[in-house]
This record gives C-alpha cells, structure tokens and sequence, in this order.
C-alpha cells in the first residue's frame, strides 16, 4: 500500500531504481524472498537495454569453468567474484529454463537460449513478475535524495517517495537511447559516493585507415586473428569499419587505451613461424605478391592490412615478411565514444560497498550492476555479472528486512 504524505509517498515496497537486468533479478530475488516490489524505471517502458544486448543473439553467460570465468573481471575486490560464484552460469540458465527460455551451448562455449532472441525471455519474466506482485513506475529518473527520500523527475515534476529499502541498478553511459546517460554517477558524486569515472569499454577502435584501404575494405570481416597488446593475446573476428575496428579481440583492450598506441595482429596465428616461411618460400615464378600471398592463406582484407602498414611497400625478405605476417603493426588513435560502446567501466567504487553490495553511507541503500566498477570482456560474462550482482543485492535488501531468503 502507498500512502500520499505531503508531496512525499510512503510505501512498505521495496524500491528498485533500474529495470535492466541487474534491477529485474533483484526484483526477482525479492519477491520470491516475499517482498513487494515497486520498479521506477527513467525509460517509458522496461527492459530495453535486455532487448538491446539481445539484438544480435542474446548471450547469458559462458560455460568455461568458474576460476577461468572469474579471472574474466578486471575489479580487484572479492564483491564480483561472490557474486557469481553465489548466483553462476548454472543458475543463470536453471532461470532462464524457468521462464522458458531453454539455453544452449555455443561453439565458443558461450551459453544462449535455444530462440536466440531476448524478447520471448524478457516478456516472461515481466510476466513472473507482474504476477507476483511487481509495480511498474516507468518515466521516472532518479534525481537524488531529500534526506531518506527518493526523488524523481517525472515529465518535469518531481515526485518523492520512502521506501523501507532501496536497490540501484543504474545502467552505464553506454546507451543513451535508453535512457542510459550515466548522470546517476553525478548525483551519487554529490551524495559523498566516491565514483570513477565512466569511460568506454568493449568499444570499437579508432584508426585513420588510408581512403584506398577503407573504400576497398569497409564492413569486411578479418577473420581468426590474433590482437597482442601489453602481454595479452586476443583470439577471433574482428570487421574493419570506416573509422577503425569492431569485434570482440579489440573489445576487450578499449578499457586500458588511453592514448594513441600500436597494436599488433598476428594474420596466421593457426600456423607456427616455420610453416609461414615454407610456405613462402613455394612462390612460383610468376606469383605476384597478392598471389603469394593468397596461397600462404591470407584473405584480400589481411593482405590489405599488410599494404596499409607499410605503405604499400611489402618487406622482399622472407623473414621479414613473416615477422610482419604474424605482428602487423596497427596505430590505434583512440576508443571509440561512450554512445557507441557496448559496455562502461567505471562507476560505484566497491569500495564504498558492504560485503552485502549495500552502500556503507546510506543503510538499506543497495547497489548492483553496470553502475559498480567492476569491467568483463564480452561472451557472456557482463551479463552473468549483472543478474549475479542484481541476485546478491536482492537477497541482502531481504536479509536486511529480517526476511529470510527463499533459498
């Protein structure tokens, strides 16, 4: 039951602020807890980033094993990893059966549902949800507190409401077309929360391809290659696009790119240096250089690569063509934009959290999400982290309610 006081509404619900995944698995955990479950949400309907990390087939977590998994994030505290040891991949798709959404395991040992899209999964949850109880406050962004009570911009009036508990599941700044702006981090900043700041991750890089390089190549893929930065070594298919690069392998540096640097792509990482070099030394007669190129098993876009490092001037030495064949230099200028990102890192240091994600400065205020710093690369792993993270904080926001958790 809500009651009007003032121009400040009491409620005995719980509030969660955010109906991504992370807000949607703590609404989830409560209401199984035994709790009512109001949602505020800023966007005019909810879910919409679930939807939009599903466009492309709807990867719910990855099925290598936990310590491997979990070497996957890059935040030092143990938060994330209880988190997901707490709620993990085999949770994940036992909920994912539950709303009917039977998953499977990829090639790449990555976990989708069997439909591949996210829709049919999120329409049964909001289902579940609606069923058990869950009030839906969509249009209303989370502006701050005035003492204990939340405050709201709903259509340019504000709106206050007390909750007994509250959970925050902010997205990142990666989204806007969600209403993932990332002003929540200002608001927590002002609040006395201490906050990184929100940066591109799993975003594309920048490269200033030369007009012949781009006209010819643009939206190709580059595939089985190697990207090596700082001691890493990325494996899969990258695209090359007008401005630079996208896929997976480049993903998970744009974090640590803060500056224009090289990086390098081994173009032939299935073979060893000596199987390069024989196979380069069989040149016929007659072969031109794309010729021999193309029988060494490199593809048009890989050649081009090639061209475009060295300004069309290929090395004559065997040795050294397959030293370029397996590090061709790449000069990255920089991360693509927050608006063009998948991911953001940054955010709630977890510092400032308690091992049960609640915020240390403000009792019964729990946290969980993409808005903690806390980055994964992806195939799975962001939004395992999110529903684990969401699951935590809902079932401490229940424990802190002197409810037990329905186990």
């Amino acid at each position: 039951m809500t009651v009007a006081v003032g121009s400040v509404h009491i409620s005995s619900s719980v509030a969660v602020v955010g109906a991504g995944p992370a807000g949607l698995m703590a609404a989830d955990a409560l209401v199984a807890a035994g709790h009512r479950v109001t949602v505020y949400e800023a966007h005019r309907s909810v879910g919409r980033k679930f939807l939009l990390a599903g466009r492309s087939g709807l990867n719910l977590t990855h099925s290598e094993p936990i310590d491997r998994l979990l070497d996957r994030y890059t935040a030092s505290s143990p938060l994330i990893a209880d988190a997901v040891r707490a709620f993990p991949p085999a949770a994940v798709r036992a909920w994912a059966d539950e709303l009917g959404a039977s998953t499977f395991v990829g090639s790449s040992g990555r976990v989708f549902p069997e439909v591949m899209r996210a829709a049919p999964l999120l329409r049964s949850w909001i289902q579940r949800l609606s069923a058990r109880g869950v009030e839906w406050r969509p249009g209303h962004r989370f502006v701050g507190w005035e003492g204990d009570t939340l405050r709201f911009d709903v259509s340019g009036a504000m709106f206050g409401a007390q909750h007994p508990a509250t959970i925050l599941s902010f997205g990142g700044a990666s989204w806007p077309r969600v209403s993932s702006y990332g002003e929540w981090a200002d608001t927590l900043a002002g609040d006395g929360q201490e906050v990184e700041p929100l940066r591109a991750a799993n975003a594309g890089l920048l490269v200033d391809w030369s007009p012949v390089f781009r006209d010819r190549f643009e939206g190709v893929p580059l595939k089985n290659v190697v990207v090596h930065f700082d001691g890493e070594a990325n494996r899969g298919e990258l695209v090359i696009t007008h401005n630079g690069l996208e896929g997976g392998p480049v993903y998970a540096l744009a974090s640590r790119i803060r500056e224009p640097l090289s990086i390098t792509f081994d173009l032939l990482p299935e073979l060893d240096a000596d199987a390069v070099r024989q196979r380069l030394e069989k040149r016929r007669p007659k072969d031109s250089a794309s010729t021999m190129l193309r029988r060494v098993g490199l593809a048009p876009a890989a050649i081009g690569l090639l061209r475009e490092a060295t300004g069309n001037d290929l090395p004559r030495s065997t040795e050294d063509l397959v030293g370029l064949i397996r590090r061709v230099p790449v000069f990255v200028l920089g991360v693509a934009p927050l608006d063009r990102a998948i991911s953001t890192a940054g955010g709630l240091r977890l510092t400032e959290l308690t091992s049960d994600f609640m915020i240390a400065r403000r009792p019964g205020v729990f946290a969980a999400g993409e808005m903690l710093d806390w980055d994964a690369p992806t195939g799975g792993y962001l939004l395992q982290a999110c529903l684990s993270t969401g699951w935590m904080a809902g079932n401490a926001a229940a424990r802190f309610l002197g409810v037990s958790v329905v186990e």
